[in-house]
């Protein structure tokens, strides 16, 4: 009984172990809104255009106006890259046998460009705006070394 009467407790201090905190602090975002593209040309994944009609999830959550105004952002954005990569691509496969392939690594690259201006742009939208909701849905790469 004296042994246990020299040790010093503190008060609401406790051991948290790192599972029981993990789980305490998780933060639950909402499913995002994937906006798909409603253009007619694709051109590495990329569509010409996406869709102004607003999506019904997102109702409550902003205005039909801003959701209209960052539509026709990333479309004005698409309006004036993708005429370049077409040029580019026509380039490319004109003159892809004497290159050997390599012709087409412009659009390659201007198109990885364009798609990380539009993340870029969504990005500053979603953490001003729509609180990471909207989703930008590329068409994803086919992989090639896998048979069928």
């Amino acid at each position: 009984m004296a042994d246990s009467f020299d040790i010093i407790y503190e008060e609401g201090v406790e051991e948290i172990s790192d599972s029981a905190s993990v789980q305490d602090y998780t933060i639950n975002l909402p499913d995002p809104i994937i906006i798909r593209g409603a253009g007619n040309v694709t051109i590495f994944g990329l569509s010409n255009r996406f869709d102004t009609e607003f999506p019904s999830g997102l109702a409550a959550k902003v205005a039909p106006e801003e959701y209209k105004a960052t539509i026709s952002r990333l479309n004005s954005m698409l309006k004036k890259a993708l005429p370049v990569n077409i040029k580019w691509l026509f380039c490319g496969c004109i003159c892809c046998c004497c290159t050997l392939g390599c012709s087409m690594w412009p659009v390659v690259c201007l198109s990885k460009r364009t798609k990380h201006t539009i993340e870029k742009i969504l990005d500053w939208e979603n953490s001003h705006l729509y609180n990471k909701v909207l989703l930008i849905e590329f068409i994803p790469k086919v992989p090639i070394f896998r048979p069928d």
